[in-house]
């Protein structure tokens, strides 16, 4: 493409990311093309050696307030707005004796890499920046994007060279190719608003899963639900071969470490779609359970499948931890995903050995550690970077869940139960070492898919019954999966026993403590079930449903 100097086609290239930005202006003034650019951007390409007109250069006036104020002006935004097969609007631009502009490259302020700063930002310096400029001429260019071409990521930068360099005016460039940056720039100004208004909320209405009582919680649920994330790559499939899936990082998170979703994947094929989910799954409990609450087994270790812990202990040392979490239900650990709070020590590795792991989840992994595991073929490693070499505590967010029409939204925080408040309702009594256990099993059972019974011996599982339709179900498959192990054990269920049936199950399996919320019409003959079979029970006013 050639231009002379009174038909050269204009560039304005603002960016806040220059990178690239250099090879880019560099290769459009080779094709002919006058730059035009502000402050830093002008800066850095003329220190390049090449001609920049600055902005002010056509608004006639100075950038102002620090530079808060310099593209909000007619002589940019007409020509970028200006509809170049209407005449009348080629007259007007002829009349004011503005050129149009033909291509705007511009990306914005940081904010979201702001507002994830840890310690937080003050509240002043991150509401500078809030780019109102760029978002403007973003959308003005996207919006005209038959006459302007909008690059709004420098991945972008070589498409649009070769686009250009292979016609002969750049108003040729093909219509799919200006769509698709169109779209590109639109849903970078939505994710860009998106962050805004979520930190916002959070940091002038507040958390809502900070506040304890649920109605103060739902006033302060957002008016209006905004979501936005970016593709980080697409998956092999969804759940099943026949649905397509992708992995997207909320903006908020993209330049932190510590996510499941920006976390370091080593060896063996892709994360899938259901090692994502069963990994999430996975580093929930993991996070729930590493508390100081059990300073005497600061090991954690978690096995999940299909979303549900088969296998989770705390213990003075990860490959106790490892050794009792797995024997819960070595056959459903088959396939499994394994998360340990601390690094992953050469014991560790060698314990487990050859079992058929899809992935295994760390803050870290010692270099003896990660060759043992890594001879396993198509065995994944995950890293999760965290303060003290322990998973970060799982931050109240909420979740939301897509119903045809809309979506149903709630906050996401393990129960606050306060064991004081909680009420034995047996003649028996629990004893101090049988509490501790409740706190471990209530902490798992909370995790695990309704209905759910888990069944511990000290702080590890024996046996877990998930997912089931009936209570008595879920209380027959825990017990058959601990065995002889059920004897003497604390029981935990996640909602009430609509029935005695339930307790008459957990007394045969060899239960001797049963922990779970209360509130049947039923309570009473449950209860008098647990004292005919001088079962101890408490009642902790708190329901763990999980679906």
């Amino acid at each position: 493409m050639n231009g002379t100097e009174s038909s050269r086609p204009r560039a304005l290239l603002s960016v806040w990311d220059k990178t690239g930005i250099v090879e880019f202006a560099t290769g459009l003034a080779e094709l002919g093309f006058e730059l035009v650019s502000t402050g830093g951007t002008a800066k850095l390409l003329r220190e390049s050696g090449l001609s920049v007109l600055h902005v002010s250069d056509l608004t006639n006036h100075p950038e102002i307030f620090d530079g808060r104020v310099k593209s909000l002006h007619p002589a940019i935004h007409g020509p970028l707005l200006a509809r170049l097969h209407k005449e009348d609007d080629r007259t007007e631009l002829d009349r004011l004796g503005y050129s149009p502009i033909r291509l705007v490259a511009c990306n914005l302020y940081p904010f979201s890499t702001a507002a994830a700063q840890d310690p937080p930002m003050d509240d002043n310096p991150l509401l500078e920046m809030i780019d109102i400029g760029g978002p403007t001429m973003v959308r003005a260019s996207a919006k005209n994007h038959q006459h302007v071409l909008i690059a709004t990521n420098p991945k972008r930068y070589h498409d649009l060279l070769k686009a250009i360099g292979a016609v002969e005016d750049v108003t040729e460039v093909d219509m799919s190719l200006r769509q698709e940056l169109a779209l590109e720039a639109f849903q970078h100004t939505a994710a860009y608003d998106s962050a805004i208004a979520n930190e916002l909320h959070q940091r002038f209405i507040g958390d809502p899963a900070a506040f304890s009582d649920v109605n103060e919680q739902s006033e302060r649920l957002p008016s209006t639900m905004l979501s936005s994330a970016h593709i980080m790559h697409t998956l092999r499939y969804g759940e099943n071969a026949h649905q397509a899936a992708g992995l997207y990082v909320d903006p908020l998170n993209a330049g932190q470490h510590s996510t499941l979703v920006t976390a370091l994947v080593e060896g063996g094929k892709a994360m899938s779609y259901n090692n994502y989910s069963d990994a999430d799954a996975t580093l929930r409990l993991c996070r729930s359970l590493s508390t100081d609450e059990w300073p005497q087994t600061p090991h954690a270790c978690v096995i999940v499948k299909h979303n549900n812990p088969c296998g989770a202990a705390l213990a003075a040392t990860q490959k106790e931890a490892f050794d009792m979490a797995l024997a819960s239900d070595p056959e459903s650990a088959f396939g499994s995903i394994i998360c340990f709070n601390e690094p992953v020590e050469a014991e560790t590795a060698a314990s487990i050995g050859n079992l058929f792991v899809e992935v295994l989840m760390a803050p870290a992994f010692s270099p003896e550690a990660k060759s043992l595991l890594m001879e396993k073929k198509n065995r994944r490693l995950l890293t999760i970077e965290s303060p003290q070499n322990r998973l970060a505590p799982l931050e109240r967010i909420l979740v939301r869940k897509p119903v045809e029409g809309g979506m149903l939204v709630q906050t996401e925080e393990p129960p606050i139960i306060d064991w004081a408040e909680a009420k034995t309702v047996t003649d028996r009594e629990p004893t101090q070492s049988q509490i501790d256990s409740m706190k471990f099993a209530v902490r798992v059972c909370e995790q695990v898919k309704s209905n759910a019974i888990v069944m511990v011996q000290g702080t590890a599982t024996v046996g877990i019954g998930p997912g089931q339709t009936s209570r008595v179900e879920a209380v027959r498959i825990a017990a058959r999966r601990a065995g002889d192990k059920a004897k003497d054990c604390v029981l935990a269920s996640d909602a009430f026993f609509p029935f005695k049936d339930g307790l008459e199950q957990a007394a045969e399996a060899g239960a001797a403590v049963v922990v779970q919320p209360g509130g049947s019409i039923r309570d009473q003959e449950v209860i008098d079930e647990a004292n005919n079979r001088n079962i101890a029970m408490i009642f902790t006013g708190h329901r763990l449903f999980r679906h």
